[in-house]
């Protein structure tokens, strides 16, 4: 499987795609004045505690407090306490990690297990355990690197040397690389605790990579064949970045000059608009309808104009294989996390259920967020979380529509007639007037003076007042004033 990324600078963004066989399967989105802090150190300060939630607020420099909760709160002695208020009280300094941006209206979450990550390594100063990732299944190999972190540790005669996770990319590597992870790692790690004794709350203490130099560090895999970057200056600054931390990589990289910009190149502007529309086509004639929203995002899978060739059930069945693929990539292409709930079409052969479901797991083990499929419900519906991070894409490029406010859907003209009715009638008892003007949408005064002109008519008799009608071009749907003359 031929696997590349491609990283595209300007200066208002960076972005990352990631593509495997000529098709877009991830995109990384970076605005410069809106950076991700997921990773990022602060001194914070506590600035309320909720002992009902067992959970509190802290400012971290940023428009809106951050929350953590007594679970991701350690002890000095590295135990967890159930009670927040034994923990932390209002105005106390904090040295707080960020694990999730901030998203819609929620703030940052944080927690005090402190972790920095490098190539193989991720590095827990307030832990002792040693960790291996769960995508390196082999035991020999396991046991190999676990001896390999001990030897490197007691060989530099590190005292309080803290904890290490070892990452998927860390399968093969040898001594010399861990080693050089490790005292890159304790580095950064005394330049962070100098910090943390003279800097005052609230303050970033350190900022992860950004992220064309954090796609190097995280996603790059012996899968990847060519890192492609448009950008001269960051070129020069990922070569360097590779050879003091990644030289088996820098032959990989290489510099993209073309005129003609390189997502247009591969195709991935036009996927990327794809990938912000609710309807998915399937190769087969099916398609899947992707409906992300705060509490969960729901996948819906349809046949649509696939009939098949045998019977109904083998049409049901390659639909939801084929879907099974597609859901798998638009997790990644969207960024979706959280609760998931897939409504594959009815099986009534167990076997095409699991063979439906392992499929799903198969693909979802090319994903880098974690991922756990729960399982079936009683209704057929398919349970699944994906980690949350970061922002979907839709939420990085998109904002709620304005006319609609973010529903989905607008007041039919009908309504809002109705609505104008409702308001006149409360503005005729409240004050004395000549007349009624009606500012509103084109199709709402359309169908006042037509469909609606008997009841309008009505009205007036009614109170006795005279109701004009006037089109305001800028408003939606939805928008009306009332005024009176």
């Amino acid at each position: 499987m031929s696997e590349e990324i491609l990283i595209n600078i300007t200066p208002m963004e960076s972005r990352v795609a990631v593509v495997e066989n000529g098709v877009l399967q991830e995109v990384h989105v970076e605005r410069t004045q809106r950076r991700g802090i997921v990773g990022n150190i602060y001194k914070g300060k506590v600035v309320r505690v909720l002992p009902g939630m067992q959970a509190a607020f802290v400012d971290i420099g940023l428009d809106r407090a951050a929350f953590i909760h007594a679970s991701e709160i350690s002890t000095r002695e590295g135990t967890a306490v159930e009670s927040i208020s034994a923990l932390v009280h209002e105005g106390q300094s904090l040295v707080v990690q960020v694990t999730k941006d901030p998203i819609g209206s929620k703030g940052a979450r944080l927690t005090t297990q402190l972790s920095i990550p490098s190539r193989y390594l991720v590095y827990m100063p307030r832990t002792a355990h040693v960790g291996i990732s769960l995508k390196i299944e082999d035991e020999a190999e396991r046991e190999r690197l676990k001896q390999v972190v001990s030897d490197c540790v007691a060989q530099e005669g590190i005292k309080e040397a803290g904890g290490f996770i070892l990452r998927t990319a860390a399968e093969g590597a040898g001594v010399d690389e861990i080693m050089m992870d490790i005292r890159y790692l304790r580095r950064l790690w005394d330049q962070i605790g100098a910090q943390i004794k003279t800097i005052g709350a609230p303050n970033v203490i350190y900022e992860d990579l950004g992220l064309a130099l954090r796609t190097l560090r995280d996603l790059v895999s012996p899968k990847i064949e060519k890192i492609r970057i448009d950008s001269r200056e960051t070129f020069q600054k990922t070569t360097q970045f590779v050879a003091e931390l990644m030289p088996e990589i820098a032959d990989r990289l290489e510099h993209y000059p073309g005129e003609r910009p390189i997502f247009d190149l591969y195709g991935v502007e036009d996927e990327i608009q794809k990938a912000l529309e609710r309807k998915v086509p399937l190769k087969s004639g099916g398609y899947l309808v992707v409906d992300p929203a705060e509490a969960m995002s729901t996948i819906d899978v349809n046949t649509g104009a696939f009939v098949g060739h045998r019977n109904l059930e083998e049409t049901i069945f390659k639909t939801n294989l084929e879907a099974a693929t597609a859901i798998a990539r638009q997790l990644r292409l969207r960024n979706l996390g959280g609760i998931i709930i897939i409504d594959f079409i009815d099986m009534e052969d167990e076997e095409h259920q699991r063979q439906v479901l392992r499929t799903l797991e198969k693909q979802l083990e090319r994903d880098h967020a974690k991922t756990n499929i729960i399982g079936i419900t009683e209704l057929g519906l398919v349970q699944m979380t994906r980690k949350r991070t970061r922002e979907s894409l839709e939420q990085v490029l998109c904002e709620p529509c304005s006319s609609c406010q973010g529903r989905g859907k607008l007041k039919t003209p009908e309504t809002v007639c109705y609505e104008i009715f409702r308001e006149i009638l409360r503005e005729a008892r409240a004050y004395q007037a000549e007349g009624y003007r009606v500012l509103a949408n084109q199709k709402v005064v359309d169908r006042l003076l037509d469909e609606e002109s008997g009841n309008v008519a009505e009205l007036e008799g009614f109170i006795g007042r005279t109701i004009r009608f006037q089109v305001e071009t800028m408003y939606s749907q939805e928008q009306y004033d009332v005024v009176l003359l």
